[in-house]
């Protein structure tokens, strides 16, 4: 895997891809031959999505929580909530002026995606009436959903919905869940940190946050899909995978790009339960396996006047920041 260059991986490649601890990639679908007729009718035309609001530059005035991939597990989601103070007794906000964070893969591998995005649909209200706020990112998971790659999805998970075709439409752009999701963004900027599923290419950086989620809107209704490759936002694991000696330079070149000191992904799971910290505290991987299919290891990152620690049921610990 090479981390400096353009990204060589459209949607053709992408079937090669490796998704969060599994070998999954959205499928690319060939458009049905043009029926036999002297005038061919128009192709139906995307769903039109009202414009994302931007993840830019959100200012977070005291503290800042993120939580990992969460793959459709809604007990263990909850508990972590309400360990990291996002939700109380009740499962209503409880994080006051908190800005909260998931980055990704709310679907999947689990029986309750519909729940689980039912519930963080619900808090971004909630948060917002507190004078706090809930960002909901795309993981590589929701993308597939919405392409229609749906081999990941329990059987569960599509009863909850009322079976496998119910399932599919309302993941589809044009369908309840989807459309929703279209509105998500991929990357966040949330004072000097960057959260984002896998990470940010130095390629990418240089289109800038408002840039990088319009690419990966696009792409999902049919535009140029390299955004969705192997360097993509959705998909990276370079800056996990690659030794620091070849990680960290361009981790800090993106970084340098977009403005800020440190980046918070998911996707590439922890196996220990534990957060990550690489790069001299650059990078955080915070994808510690809490649903019950990767382990049921419960935790939240956290963030407060710079810095940063975790949040175990055993107790916090404090995280490795980069220099001041």
């Amino acid at each position: 895997m090479h981390i400096t260059g353009t990204p060589t991986t459209p949607v053709l490649l992408t079937l090669m891809l490796l998704g969060c601890g599994d070998s999954s990639a959205p499928v690319a679908h060939a458009a049905p031959p043009a029926p036999a007729a002297e005038v061919v009718p128009a192709a139906p035309k995307a769903p039109q999505v009202a414009p994302a609001v931007s993840t830019a530059g959100i200012s977070a005035p005291a503290r800042i929580v993120a939580v990992g991939d969460l793959h459709a597990d809604l007990d263990n989601a909850v508990a972590t909530l309400k360990l990291a103070g996002i939700l109380d007794a009740d499962n209503k906000w409880s994080g006051g002026n908190t800005v909260f964070v998931q980055t990704g893969d709310l679907t999947d591998r689990g029986p309750d995606s519909k729940e689980l995005i039912d519930l963080m649909r619900r808090l971004i209200p909630e948060a917002e009436a507190a004078g706090g706020r809930v960002v909901s990112l795309l993981g590589n998971h929701e993308t597939m959903n919405m392409l229609g790659d749906l081999r990941y999805v329990t059987d569960e998970d599509f009863a909850h919905f009322g079976g496998r075709a119910a399932r599919k439409q309302a993941f589809a752009l044009d369908g309840a869940y989807g459309a929703w999701l279209l509105q998500q963004n991929a990357v966040a900027k949330v004072n000097d940190t960057v959260f984002v599923h896998g990470g940010v290419h130095p390629r990418w950086a240089t289109t800038g946050i408002d840039g990088t989620n319009d690419a990966v809107r696009s792409a999902l209704q049919g535009g140029p899909p390299d955004v969705l490759g192997t360097d993509g936002p959705l998909w990276l694991r370079a800056y996990v995978q690659l030794p620091e000696a070849d990680a960290c330079g361009p981790l800090k070149e993106a970084l340098t790009t977009m403005g800020a000191t440190r980046m918070v992904v998911g996707h590439t799971t922890r196996r220990d339960g534990r957060i990550q910290t690489r790069c001299e505290g650059r990078l955080h991987v915070i994808d510690i396996g809490i649903a019950d299919h990767y382990g049921g290891n419960l935790g939240a990152w956290e963030l407060i006047d710079g810095d940063s620690r975790a949040i175990y049921p055993s107790g916090p610990v404090d995280l490795e920041d980069p220099p001041k």
